[in-house]
């Protein structure tokens, strides 16, 4: 095993910390306080190669390994966890769903402005009655000659006003349960394709989470991705690589929070001294490092594993799993060393605790993560 970073992922890894510093730090308190998308932070992202970062470089990405995508996804999110989102959704489902299973005319006519950032992507699965339960599609996508004729809702999608390009996950054909579900490219301006009003959100404010309402809307038949039934094993097999991207988050949210709790104790001081120098803060201190590495090994194995080829199915799971867990506890101990300063906004750390929540919640819940990896330790399907 070699634990050091190449020269090219250190170099990657320092590009996202000075981004996130100097581009996405100004304004992110005034972001989140005002639920803006941060527009323009994105676009340099996207011309910086953040946004298509695994894509192929002939599809306009930069050719980069899990690894790196992983180092970058931290950096970013300990400043501005609703910028990574936006990140994970456009590298780890819609650019790698569409540049493995899409063809070469989709790829042609999507891909390469996604992974330039040139166009943003989102990613709709859930719905009110199948959001864990992700084989229960309300959605229809019913076949007519040239065209398929999609109906239904979807919610709590990223990117949902922003986007230019959705993959949508449909039920084509009810009988034969999720081995009739297909998965499709809508674009943004089609008829019959409403955007409902965006979510009041606890965490990642400056997100963008929308409601999608499908109405009659004609989707050519050259824009289902893969066989026809094809659509749930689409889902699953992208879903399991974005999971890695969500616990990088998470890693990120973390790592942020440890590292804004460590200064402020070098700096508050109390009975004549720092306040890291108190046994009490010290050993939260040691806590959140040690668990903050631990969460690092696994999204790293889990990105080693991806990149080798290998199934990481469980690896990722382990690794949201865990990393999700950790955002939380680690940032309500970064607010209990901040005292009544983590409570107010100024200092940060309330709102990576508000944002470290949806990281047990979205691409899969906390509990699902649990019943992936339960099944393959029993050897259950």
């Amino acid at each position: 095993m070699d634990f050091n970073l190449t020269e090219e992922h250190i170099m990657i890894r320092d590009a996202a910390r000075d981004f996130a510093r100097t581009e996405l730090l100004p304004g992110v308190i005034e972001r989140d306080n005002k639920q803006e998308f941060p527009k323009e932070q994105i676009k340099k992202m996207g011309a910086l190669g953040f946004l298509g970062m695994m894509v192929d470089p002939k599809y306009g990405g930069s050719g980069l390994d899990t690894i790196s995508y992983i180092l970058a996804m931290e950096e970013i999110s300990k400043i501005d966890a609703s910028a990574s989102v936006v990140m994970s959704v456009n590298n780890s489902l819609v650019c790698w769903g569409l540049e493995h299973f899409g063809n070469e005319e989709q790829k042609q006519k999507y891909l390469t402005k996604l992974a330039t950032g040139e166009s943003l992507g989102a990613f709709c699965l859930s719905e009110p009655e199948a959001g864990s339960d992700a084989t229960s599609q309300k959605t229809t996508a019913i076949e007519h000659d040239d065209y398929y004729l999609l109906n239904g809702t979807k919610n709590w999608i990223t990117n949902g006003s922003t986007a230019d390009f959705y993959l949508v996950i449909a039920q084509t054909h009810i009988e034969k349960e999720h081995k009739g579900i297909n998965a499709f490219i809508v674009e943004k301006n089609w008829k019959g394709f409403d955007i409902g009003p965006k979510e009041d959100k606890l965490g990642i404010r400056g997100s963008d989470t929308h409601s999608l309402q499908f109405n009659d809307v004609k989707v050519p038949k050259e824009n289902r991705i893969g066989a026809d039934g094809f659509g749930f094993k689409f889902a699953m097999k992208t879903l399991a690589g974005g999971r890695i991207g969500i616990a990088a988050q998470a890693l990120g949210i973390a790592s942020g929070a440890y590292e804004l709790a460590l200064k402020y104790s070098q700096e508050r001081k109390t009975f004549g001294t720092a306040i890291c120098n108190h046994q009490a803060i010290a050993f939260k201190l040691v806590d959140m490092a040690t668990q903050i590495e631990a969460a690092r090994h696994l999204c790293m194995k889990a990105a080693w594993e991806k990149d080798q080829n290998m199934d990481y199915t469980v690896s990722g799971a382990m690794a949201k799993l865990y990393a999700s867990q950790v955002a939380m506890d680690t940032t309500i101990e970064a607010v209990q060393v901040h005292g009544g300063n983590g409570f107010v906004k100024d200092y940060h750390v309330e709102r990576l605790m508000r944002d470290a929540k949806i990281t047990q919640i979205y691409e899969g819940t906390s509990e699902i993560q649990k019943i992936i990896i339960s099944r393959r330790l029993i050897g259950t399907k």
